[in-house]
């Protein structure tokens, strides 16, 4: 449904725009019907960038995305509104997609003067409930409400019901509930399940390990910009091939274990084959050809539905170019 091919992003800092910050650099990656993805890394890795160009908030440099087969780059006019009938998002913080002054559901009016503007108000009404319940809302307690009445996970469910509205195809949801306390989470996770179970391809954007290994059939590990690892949820966290997906997994806090521990475990997963990049070893860097594009593959395949980018971390000459 909806793919990413080789998709970068740069923007023109310093004095006079002199030089180049590649903020995602060469992303491949599909999200399928009926599918969870989670992308997962650090703040500042590339993760909501991707998510906004996906929403055509901001331009692609270079690359393509495609949803059913159509450049989401060429979309422009009235098919922008087309698209947004397929694709939508919800976005981290939920208090800041409400005006404080106008009621909650104002949300669900201005979506029904853009996109259902002849539909007449008994049959309105029952779409908006029926949205609102499969969110697991009930109408008469969020509704006629003001934002500072609802709880955060109200309100991360008042975004997706007006999601829900359009019938969509794929749902970005970035970092939706990291500002939500831990009994919200887990029901907002399950919302999610139940939404893939109706069909909907889902990009869960989050840096939480454990919450994409509790969700997604499919992980992408992110790394300053770059797709380090990605594969089957249960390959990528049972068997960590790059050293940085390794640190991650040791990172995440176990209640039975001191940090001393664990930082131990950090230092002897991350450096223990971090020598020899495999994605090299499989494609050694060519001679750069001017006016020849590059098209190795950006990941090699160590095992089936499980691949794995450059091995390293810094700014050395193993970085992918």
């Amino acid at each position: 449904m909806l793919s990413l091919n080789r998709v970068s992003k740069s923007y023109r800092v310093g004095i006079f725009g002199g030089k180049e910050l590649v903020a995602v650099r060469d992303v491949s990656f599909d999200v399928n019907e009926g599918e969870v993805v989670s992308l997962i890394g650090e703040s500042g890795s590339g993760k909501t960038t991707i998510g906004r160009m996906i929403l055509k908030l901001i331009d692609i440099s270079r690359g393509s995305i495609t949803c059913d087969g159509t450049d989401v780059a060429g979309i422009h006019g009235g098919a922008v509104k087309s698209y947004y009938r397929q694709v939508q998002g919800v976005f981290q913080d939920p208090f800041s997609s409400y005006n404080p002054i106008f009621k909650a559901d104002r949300v669900f009016t201005m979506i029904r003067g853009e996109f259902f503007p002849h539909m007449s108000r008994s049959e309105w009404s029952d779409k908006v409930e029926g949205a609102l319940r499969a969110v697991s809302l009930e109408p008469d307690q969020v509704l006629n409400k003001f934002p500072h009445q609802l709880s955060g996970g109200q309100l991360q469910r008042l975004l997706v019901a007006r999601a829900l509205l359009l019938d969509l195809k794929i749902l970005i949801a970035d970092e939706i509930i990291s500002m939500l306390d831990a009994s919200t989470r887990i029901d907002v996770l399950n919302m999610l399940a139940e939404l893939k179970g109706r069909g909907m391809g889902i990009l869960f954007i989050t840096h939480d390990l454990s919450l994409g290994n509790y969700i997604s059939e499919k992980t992408v590990i992110l790394r300053r910009g770059s797709v380090v690892e990605m594969g089957a949820t249960d390959k990528v966290f049972g068997n960590p091939t790059h050293p940085y997906t390794k640190i991650l997994i040791a990172s995440v806090p176990q209640l039975h274990k001191k940090w001393a521990e664990v930082e131990a475990e950090i230092q002897a997963r991350g450096g223990s084959d971090s020598g020899t990049c495999l994605y090299h070893k499989a494609y050694p860097p060519k001679a750069q050809v001017v006016g020849v594009v590059d098209d190795t593959p950006t990941m090699v395949e160590v095992e089936k539905d499980h691949f794995v980018g450059c091995f390293d971390l810094g700014e050395g000459t193993c970085r992918l170019a």
